[in-house]
């Protein structure tokens, strides 16, 4: 017997949330268990049952579903059901069936209660939300991340010299001088100990060997002014991103006072293990044919797999997949335009969608758009026409598929002026039908790419500003059409059918979280990209409170992480990647903490539900 009640007691000591229990209070559990065996396609508890007390699963597997027999959740090995009539002291809502052969764990309520109430962890395991609880879990994702990749490493710890200067007034040729002397590619300008500027090999070849410039003209007439800088603290990682996204080899590190303190390269990110994006970003800007562009592209899902693999946040995957993905458009934007010649009228190139909001995934469509400075005549008609096509047909080789509602350059519909694109998010805000609310929706994500940026920051701040109430409406109640897949009681809606059957689809609550973003930024008056930006804004605005901000924020992040680990596995697996998760594939803790995403999605949608004025919920 003693036996037999410490097997018990490691069992559910391997098991969340017995397993933070003390050891005196765990030891005792098994003498309040009772062991129940269910035949396969027995019901163990249905509909209006009180139920004896909280099931745990000892081996086999129940099907958990609702009135309508809709399959709600799958309850494996160490995992548990029943809680909904121990929590709310009322009749259970689901039908549980045994799927197969069934040993039971039936923890008695008094037990339950008296745990729930001495340790405040257990109950909230069990508890409708979790809010803080999903915090903690991203929060140990970010520890893993910066805790277990050489991309962890401050950049301070990179810099092992004081930074070569020079002052505004320097000739050129002083400048030139000092590199030389330092043995180094690029010197920092400084005025009064505040950085003013940075002047590189590059600047020097193109600025003034190949403009001719006179070696006396002071290094203020070269340098580039006000340059992309990093705290000390950074991390290695961040000074990857900044370099790939922007396409730059030297990064000055400031103190907390703006003093420069060194100067971080891309030389010093190769010695890094993890650098593979470094190199990548390298090779694409350094191909000279569209055929070498499309060689290099199949290595980019290579290398966002090995940082899924060293379990970096979703939210940088998403950035260094962006960085790199941007890195292949401006490259081939680049090339094609050589091919044809100058443009007919000045014009921006932009993406839209997921790439606009450094969002980008294992899984993305080509959407992009042109801006024109001007309305061209005929033949600049068909110049930028075949500039669209040879564009968008090269990313398709890349492995962009074509976007299915033709949300690209491609379209004449999408290759506007600065002017007839203002009219159009006018008349979009104006009679917000469907189709309004759609295209909104895609073109308020909307970021330069190639070409003349002022452009795109026209039309882009145009979408903020022309954005009506009635508008905001509308993209509301799209809003809360995107319900999570979540039953009444917590418990998974899945698919009953098909070829995704028992699966969930990942990519509708993560749709919600952005267009919530997208609304409350909207109304903030916000012209921010990202959606974690777009929250900040909001909620520094007072348009949603901190913590809705930052539950949203952490929602976004825990189920991005799950679906790229996901794709990544697919991807491994020489399968195509898609959203669909099956819940039997994850771990206990992570089926928990979706929930807690779902949840705060849907008290988010709630929230934004009881603002609307009436008639649009």
């Amino acid at each position: 017997m003693e036996v037999e009640l410490a097997e018990v007691r490691d069992f559910l000591a391997g098991h969340a949330p017995f397993d933070a229990l003390p050891a005196a209070e765990l030891a005792a559990l098994p003498r309040r268990c009772t062991i129940r065996y269910a035949r396969r396609g027995s019901v163990v508890l249905d509909v209006g049952d009180r139920g004896d007390g909280l099931y745990v699963v000892r081996s086999g597997a129940v099907d958990v579903r609702d009135e309508t027999a809709e399959l709600v959740d799958r309850v494996g090995t160490g995992e548990a059901f029943g809680m909904s009539s121990l929590l709310e002291h009322r009749p259970a809502r689901h039908r549980c069936t045994a799927v197969e052969d069934t040993l039971l764990l039936v923890l008695e309520p008094a037990a339950f209660d008296e745990l729930a109430q001495a340790h405040p962890d257990f109950a909230t395991f069990f508890a409708a939300t979790h809010h803080e609880r999903l915090s903690r879990a991203i929060g140990n994702l970010q520890r893993a991340t910066s805790g277990s990749t050489a991309l962890g490493t401050r950049v301070s710890d990179l810099v092992d010299r004081d930074p070569v200067t020079t002052t505004p007034a320097t000739s050129v040729r002083d400048a030139a001088a000092t590199m030389s002397d330092a043995g180094v590619s690029c010197v920092l300008v400084v005025e009064h100990l505040a950085l003013v500027g940075i002047v590189t090999d590059r600047d020097l070849r193109n600025r003034v060997l190949a403009a001719d410039l006179p070696t006396v003209s002071p290094v203020r007439s070269v340098m580039t002014p006000d340059p992309v800088t990093l705290p000390a603290d950074a991390l290695a990682f961040e000074a990857l991103l900044e370099m790939v996204s922007r396409d730059i080899h030297h990064l000055p590190v400031v103190d907390e006072t703006g003093r420069p303190v060194g100067l971080v390269t891309t030389t010093d990110l190769v010695r890094l293990e993890d650098a593979d994006p470094v190199h990548l970003a390298a090779a694409i800007g350094g191909q000279t044919t569209l055929a070498g562009v499309v060689a290099q592209a199949p290595r980019i899902h290579a290398v966002l797999g090995r940082l899924v693999e060293r379990d970096v946040s979703a939210a940088d995957v998403s950035r260094v997949a962006t960085a790199l993905g941007d890195a292949v458009r401006r490259r081939v934007v680049a090339l094609v335009e050589e091919e044809l010649g100058p443009p007919p009228v000045p014009y921006g190139w932009v993406v839209l969608g997921s790439a606009a909001r450094d969002e980008e995934g294992l899984t993305a469509d080509q959407d992009h758009a042109i801006v024109l400075a001007a309305e061209p005549d005929e033949a600049g008609g068909a110049w930028f026409a075949a500039l669209a096509e040879r564009v968008t047909a090269t990313l398709e080789q890349c492995g962009w598929p074509r976007c299915p509602g033709e949300v690209m350059a491609t379209n004449p519909e999408w290759r506007l002026t600065v002017a007839q694109w203002r009219a159009r998010f006018a008349d979009w805000s104006r009679e917000p039908q469907p189709d309004a609310v759609l295209h909104t929706a895609v073109f308020h994500d909307m970021r330069h790419l190639a070409g003349d940026r002022e452009l795109t920051e026209q039309v882009h701040l145009a979408s903020v500003s022309t954005a009506s109430p009635r508008l905001l409406g509308h993209l509301s109640r799209q809003a809360l059409s995107m319900r999570p897949p979540l039953g009444f009681f917590r418990g998974f809606v899945l698919e009953r059918h098909g070829e995704h059957r028992d699966a969930l689809d990942i990519k509708r609550p993560i749709s919600a979280v952005v267009q919530l973003a997208r609304i409350h930024a909207l109304r903030s008056g916000s012209a921010a990209l990202s959606t974690r930006r777009r929250l900040a804004a909001a909620a520094a605005s007072g348009t949603i409170d901190d913590d809705t901000a930052a539950d949203l924020t952490d929602a976004l992040e825990l189920m991005s992480y799950l679906r790229l680990h996901h794709q990544a596995a697919q991807a491994r697996a020489a399968r195509t990647p898609d959203n669909h998760l099956r819940p039997a594939d994850l771990t206990q803790r992570q089926r928990r903490d979706l929930r807690d995403a779902f949840e705060i999605v849907r008290s988010a949608q709630q929230r934004l539900s009881s603002a609307l004025p009436p008639g649009f919920e």
